[in-house]
């Protein structure tokens, strides 16, 4: 099993910017995909940006430009940079990790709210 550790969410003004952290426990990190995964209240939960193990990003259409993934091998660590963020961002934000063989595990969440 594998556990996901998710932190810095929090309540940010409209225009500011948000880093998000999720450390994953085991060695299989290095070889998985990571995905940042959202859900605003009354909506589905929605794709905002993935990268895989070998360091290709993929991004929303809607975050694009404003939301950069990372990640940090020898911290077992993926990363969210969000800036210039708007009050449609607020969500519960999650990360995901794959492994090459197609288990998944989410993080527990952090809120991310965006004011006006």
């Amino acid at each position: 099993q594998v556990q996901l550790v998710e932190s810095g969410g929090g309540l940010v003004q409209a225009g500011g910017s948000l880093r998000l952290s999720c450390a994953a426990s085991r060695a299989p990190f290095s070889r998985s995909a990571m995905g940042w995964f959202r859900q605003a209240p009354e909506k589905q939960r929605e794709l905002v940006a993935t990268i895989a193990f070998g360091g290709n990003t993929n991004y929303a259409d809607s975050v694009k430009g404003r939301f950069i993934i990372s990640r940090d091998n020898a911290k077992n660590t993926v990363y969210l940079q969000m800036n210039s963020l708007k009050p449609e961002d607020t969500a519960v934000y999650n990360c995901r990790l794959t492994t090459p063989w197609g288990s998944e595990y989410w993080g527990q969440g952090t809120q991310v709210t965006v004011s006006s």
